[in-house]
């Protein structure tokens, strides 16, 4: 405690910054590490079409805990250093906001990286694929075809409004998809 009374007014308003944020910061640290670290909603399961991404967002509680870690250890170091309050704070506040800068657009560019896998219907228009089992003509029977939707190939439902019946084998193109998630092929 001597130690700390000792201090300038100003280095003891940036140690106590410091100590404080750091603990947040490892707080953080270790919870995300034990995986208690999650934004998550519970298991819905549900598609929404709507831009629901994070987007970039600079002031959260993260960002601040890494600006004002940053913020209170280049502090010190440049009271250390021997520099003016001024320009410790200066520096201080930039090295923040660096921080700040760089978690942002981490987490942005992370974000962007979620893919929720849910097939959406919609993307197979305009797919060519093949006919796997028979679809009878002009809508007759539901037959189904293999189909690369969203990279990955699948195995979906069709229907034709061909005059004959589309047999294994025949290569096929969506024209559109019902509203109960059925392929309508064509030749």
């Amino acid at each position: 405690m001597e130690w700390f009374l000792e201090l300038s007014s100003i280095q003891q308003v940036y140690w106590i910054v410091t100590g404080i944020s750091t603990l947040f910061f490892l707080f953080i640290l270790f919870s995300t590490f034990l995986g208690f670290d999650t934004d998550d909603i519970g298991d819905v399961d549900a598609e929404i079409d709507a831009d629901t991404g994070a987007g970039f967002q600079f002031f959260t509680f993260k960002n601040m805990v890494g600006f004002f870690t940053i913020f209170g250890w280049s502090g010190i170091s440049s009271l250390n250093s021997g520099n003016s309050t001024f320009l410790t704070i200066i520096i201080s506040t930039v090295c923040g906001l660096i921080m700040m800068t760089v978690m942002a657009v981490l987490f942005y560019y992370i974000n962007k990286l979620n893919d929720s896998g849910t097939l959406k219907m919609e993307n197979a228009v305009g797919a060519v694929g093949e006919v796997y089992l028979t679809i009878g003509a002009n809508r007759s029977s539901i037959g189904k075809v293999h189909v690369r939707v969203q990279n990955s190939l699948r195995e979906l439902e069709a229907l034709t409004d061909h005059e004959e019946n589309l047999t294994q084998g025949t290569v096929v193109t969506v024209t559109e998809v019902t509203s109960n998630g059925i392929l309508i092929v064509k030749l």
